[in-house]
């Protein structure tokens, strides 16, 4: 599946990692397996009472319907993002720049179901995920929304453990200043900035961390960053 990059205020790109749409069909049946769940339960409750579907009870049926009806908004607000399904498969909703959906983006969404999921038995929603190259149907593109995953798909190891040497010396200690997403970020940054030769990318990591780390250095900015990914491996590492 396609990723995208976002450019924070802090002119730092990051790359999201869009949930797969066979990971988002899962998703989709987990949830209504537990919607089918709650139906039999129901039912069979209802069987217990002698209260068959009726007119009669057309009120308490209809009141009974409506947490499955509301299900998938009510699940995002109250789980960030998330309902039962996404959070058995480590998906989220999140606004298309890396925010917090609003009440209103999670509103549309659900309003636009009925066009995904309803029309063509959600042929409509799989398709506009496949060709939109973010990872949305169309109560996404409404929404200005996308589903990410959150499954950790390499390790900080895996990245930059190979680039150092046994009998590497470390140059600055401030580099356990940051967070291992903060280096993960940047090896990530550094590494696309370095191919794509966007020296101009590479400064900006090179202010950033500074501003973080407050260190003093007459490296280049290529040279520092490389240091800094470097010397946090390392202390990472004892």
């Amino acid at each position: 599946m396609d990723n995208f990059q976002i450019e924070t205020a802090q002119n730092i790109a990051i790359h999201q990692n869009v949930a797969h749409v066979t990971t988002r069909i899962g998703s989709y049946l987990i949830d209504i397996f537990l919607i089918i769940g709650y139906y039999i339960i129901i039912f069979l409750i209802m069987g217990m009472l002698n209260i068959e579907p009726s007119m009669e009870y057309m009120s308490l049926f209809v009141l009974l319907g409506l947490p499955t009806f509301f299900y998938s908004l009510l699940f995002e607000i109250l789980m960030n993002g998330q309902t039962p399904g996404k959070y058995f498969n480590k998906t989220r909703v999140v606004k298309i720049d890396g925010s917090k959906p609003t009440f209103g983006s999670y509103l549309i969404r659900w309003l636009l179901r009925i066009i995904d999921f309803s029309l063509a038995s959600g042929s409509v929603a799989v398709l506009t995920i496949l060709l939109n190259g973010k990872g949305q149907r169309l109560g996404d593109l409404a929404a200005s929304t996308t589903v990410i995953s959150e499954k950790k798909r390499i390790t900080l190891k895996d990245t930059i453990a190979n680039n150092i040497a046994e009998n590497y010396t470390p140059i600055y200690t401030q580099a356990t200043l940051l967070s291992d997403n903060d280096m993960h970020t940047i090896k990530k940054v550094y590494d696309d900035a370095r191919k794509k030769r966007n020296h101009k990318v590479i400064l900006k990591l090179h202010i950033k961390i500074i501003e973080i780390t407050d260190i003093t250095t007459n490296q280049t900015p290529i040279d520092f960053v490389d240091t800094i990914i470097k010397d946090y491996h390392y202390f990472a590492q004892q």
